[in-house]
């Protein structure tokens, strides 16, 4: 739903055209070779390919990442490094500041959000893989290993591999004690 309506708001400017609507990470460099000048991610799409893979891949156009700052993960830190490379703005951003964001992005302005910068800064080193706050963000929905495992296209062992490698990276003694810990360190 909220892609769409980014979509909609962003298909209104005369000066602006949407080429591609995924759901789906994974999708992302295929849908380049429409040629897009500017290309907005949410950090949180699911799929196989990592944010920081994407912005790394994604050269040659501009990137626009869409960032929580309520739930800032220490990845974002590590796009905030790749500033002005890729551009950051926060979700709760007004309409009119996400055009000019994707504006000034398409012209390789540089574009970072103050808040994000200084929460990303904050966030401190993140010892859980993409791959591992990916499944981490899953429990919190509190879905079950084989849930994750089906949402993340994954076996369920691999799942609770990812688990226990969580639960000693964290020093937790469960899943919801890692949960905790990881949204207080600004990792999920």
């Amino acid at each position: 739903m909220v892609r769409g309506a980014l979509a909609a708001v962003l298909s209104r400017e005369n000066d602006l055209d949407v080429v591609a609507e995924l759901d789906r990470s994974d999708d992302v460099l295929a849908a380049v070779s429409r040629r897009p000048h500017v290309v907005l991610l949410d950090p949180q799409l699911p799929g196989k390919v990592g944010i920081e893979d994407l912005c790394r891949k994604l050269t040659g156009r501009g990137v626009l990442v869409l960032v929580d700052h309520e739930a800032l993960a220490a990845t974002s830190l590590a796009l905030v490094k790749q500033a002005p490379r890729i551009g950051l703005i926060a979700t709760d951003s007004s309409t009119g500041q996400l055009v000019e964001a994707v504006r000034d992005v398409a012209k390789g302005l540089p574009v970072v959000d103050i808040r994000l910068a200084v929460a990303a800064l904050k966030a401190g080193d993140n010892p859980l893989t993409d791959r591992e706050c990916e499944v981490l963000r899953q429990v919190t929905t509190g879905a079950t290993a084989q849930e994750i495992a089906r949402t993340l296209s994954l076996s369920a062992g691999t799942v609770r591999n990812y688990l226990s490698r969580i639960l000693a990276k964290t020093g937790a003694r469960s899943r919801i004690e890692a949960i905790r810990k990881a949204q207080d360190a600004g990792w999920i």
